[in-house]
């Protein structure tokens, strides 16, 4: 038995015009450093067989910088807490921020994580569901500068210590054979590109948006092993006749050079943005192909439905991709704005698949 229950409203923060003695109006002239805020939160209650009951709260802001012009991209800040009955704690911090009239571009996930995860093997190799204990502090940083039109030029950070505390009897990762089954620390430093020619940030209608980085994790910067990840991200928007139509397209790679590489840093498949449908990492691997669509549709003022598919392919060092060997999702969902400026939308996405249950998602903006 599981279930998740989201309670959404909206607050918006606007300067007040005091009043004098008289009651007359009086203009004051104060500074603001934010335009166009809007605070969102979302409080959450939820049950799964390894947590019990849990609870706690997410709180989105987007907003505008107020130095820059109206065209400028809106930004979005969150931070979320959750605890469960069993002792389990999700802390996160992600953000995506344009300053400077988008010259500057700033994306991060930060979080501490106290949680248990589910693991099925490695590459075709699958082994019945593993539930592990894991502890760890995670820093994602990407700081960029726009270079060319549409295009930014960056750097990307990662830190991870990831320290297992507990694995299943009998188990794949109990054995000790998996690299990283115990520990790892992962410390990586590399540059990206990016190009981003979205008309909107939380719902485009046509644009691209995509990012090529290379991330090497090195002993010289802190990390246990030597590996790095070559990585790409595009995403295509199109609308046809009416806006309320938009195909979305998906395309990702995830290729990584090394050997003793952490089952926790390889190629996955799965979650709530890459291939709905399957639980995150039910599938992993060196390497990772995945094409993914969506039709979103606006149906009714504020309410909308959407349609997506995916079809993903894993590899190693001896088959980069194992085109023979495809992996399948599909699903639908329905989106409610919260944000009406910006077109922000609770995400209620449900995927299957031939591989088990279906899966549930609940979020704010799209998966792509």
């Amino acid at each position: 038995m599981k279930f998740l229950f989201l309670l959404v409203f909206s607050i918006s923060t606007q300067a007040a015009v005091p009043a004098d003695s008289t009651g007359s109006a009086v203009r004051v002239t104060k500074k603001r450093f934010f335009r166009d805020r809007v605070i969102i939160p979302l409080p959450v209650v939820f049950r799964f067989p390894e947590t019990r009951f849990g609870a706690g709260a997410v709180v989105s802001s987007t907003f505008s910088f107020a130095k820059d012009s109206a065209w400028a991209k809106p930004s979005q800040f969150s931070f979320g807490a959750t605890y469960t009955q069993n002792k389990q704690v999700l802390i996160f911090m992600p953000f995506n921020i344009f300053a400077a009239n988008n010259k500057y571009y700033l994306n991060g996930d930060t979080g501490l994580f106290k949680f248990n995860f589910l693991y099925f093997g490695i590459g075709e190799n699958r082994v019945a569901e593993e539930r592990f204990d894991v502890t760890f502090p995670r820093v994602r940083l990407l700081a960029a500068k726009l270079v060319a039109k549409n295009t930014y030029a960056g750097l990307r950070f990662q830190y991870e210590t990831y320290n297992v505390t507990a694995t299943a009897l009998g188990g794949e990762l109990g054995s000790g054979r998996v690299a990283g089954s115990s520990f790892s620390r992962t410390v990586s430093l590399g540059v990206s590109v990016l190009k981003d020619s979205r008309d909107a940030v939380f719902f485009p209608r046509h644009g691209v948006f995509g990012e090529l980085y290379i991330l090497p994790t090195l002993r010289a910067f802190g990390a246990d092993q030597n590996f790095v990840r070559l990585f790409a991200d595009l995403a295509h928007y199109q609308s046809f006749g009416s806006k309320n139509f938009v195909l979305a397209t998906n395309y990702t790679t995830s290729f990584m050079v090394g050997s003793n590489i952490p089952f926790s840093q390889l190629s996955f498949l799965g979650g709530p943005r890459k291939m709905r449908g399957i639980y995150e990492g039910f599938f992993r691997d060196k390497n990772a192909a995945l094409f993914q669509a969506e039709a979103r549709l606006g149906v009714w003022k504020s309410l909308g439905v959407v349609g997506f598919g995916a079809m993903g392919f894993m590899g190693d060092d001896k088959t980069l991709i194992r085109l023979n060997l495809p992996k399948f999702t599909y699903g639908a969902g329905l989106r409610v704005t919260v944000q009406k400026k910006n077109h922000l939308n609770l995400r209620l996405d449900y995927g299957l698949s031939p591989y088990g249950k279906g899966n549930f998602y609940a979020t704010l903006g799209e998966a792509f």
